[in-house]
């Protein structure tokens, strides 16, 4: 008896199976995750793989190497601004933080998922109408937060009195529309909250203490001019970063699983 070739919609459907299916090493992300990168050493650190562990394709964006506007930081599902060493006023010495800040000011508008960091803090706070200018003293080490009543209410209550990695010279005014989530003596406004999904935090959790060393590396300029030695940072990286590492991960797990909940 001959067997029956398979008719012609069996085929056309198993091809549609194999074409869909992933290739090796591939995943099948349908949501993405665009981290605007400032220098390259300030990446996303521990945020790297909670991010992929929620289903984002991750992709960096290099400001002042690739172009911004309000397209390109509304297209993705996640937006995450990383830190730098420029500061947000100063725009004619770096002409892209113009369209940087423009585009945020459209992202937020638009209610999207966004995360500040540092510089990425302060330029919401500027695409919100808030004023950032110099601090009255370099924030760089490790130090305790003072959290508001509305941050221990927030993701940030697990931190309470643990010291996190500062590393700024400028604050932000908080933006009208906004809820304050911590402070300290020298920066009234460490952290505050637009949405449950527009967090900005002036201070760094997502710092891997066993790659702190580029961080030493990479601002040593900055480091000098602020009579800090590295070997003294460094010895606070050993001592106090497992522990900010572990809840650091912690707060920033809780404020992702916030964005895929709202997104759900």
């Amino acid at each position: 008896m001959k067997s029956r070739k398979p008719g012609a919609e069996l085929v056309r459907i198993v091809q549609a199976a194999r074409a869909a299916r992933p290739r090796a090493g591939q995943r099948p992300d349908i949501k993405k995750c665009l981290a605007v990168r400032h220098v390259a050493f300030e990446d996303l650190g521990l945020l790297g793989p909670l991010v992929s562990a929620r289903g984002y394709g991750v992709r960096y964006h290099d400001a002042g190497v690739q172009a911004i506007d309000a397209g390109i930081l509304l297209a993705p599902d996640l937006l995450i601004v990383l830190g730098g060493p420029i500061g947000v006023y100063e725009a004619e010495t770096y002409p892209f933080i113009k369209d940087e800040i423009a585009a945020m000011a459209a992202r937020l508008q638009a209610g999207k998922p966004t995360l500040g960091i540092c510089l990425g803090a302060q330029l919401m706070a500027a695409a919100l109408g808030a004023r950032v200018a110099p601090g009255p003293v370099k924030e760089i080490g490790w130090a305790p937060l003072t959290l508001t009543d509305e941050g221990q209410k927030s993701v940030l209550a697990p931190l309470g009195t643990i010291p996190v990695l500062h590393w700024h010279g400028d604050n932000c005014e908080l933006p009208a529309g906004c809820s304050k989530l911590a402070s300290t003596p020298h920066c009234p406004v460490q952290a505050f909250m637009r949405t449950p999904t527009q967090l900005a935090l002036q201070f760094h959790l997502e710092t891997e203490p066993a790659r702190f060393e580029s961080w030493l590396v990479g601002h040593t300029v900055e480091l000098g001019k602020a009579g800090l030695d590295p070997r003294d940072l460094r010895r606070q990286a050993a001592a106090l970063g497992p522990q900010t590492r572990e809840i650091g991960q912690k707060v920033l797990a809780a404020w992702l699983d916030k964005v895929v909940e709202a997104a759900a």
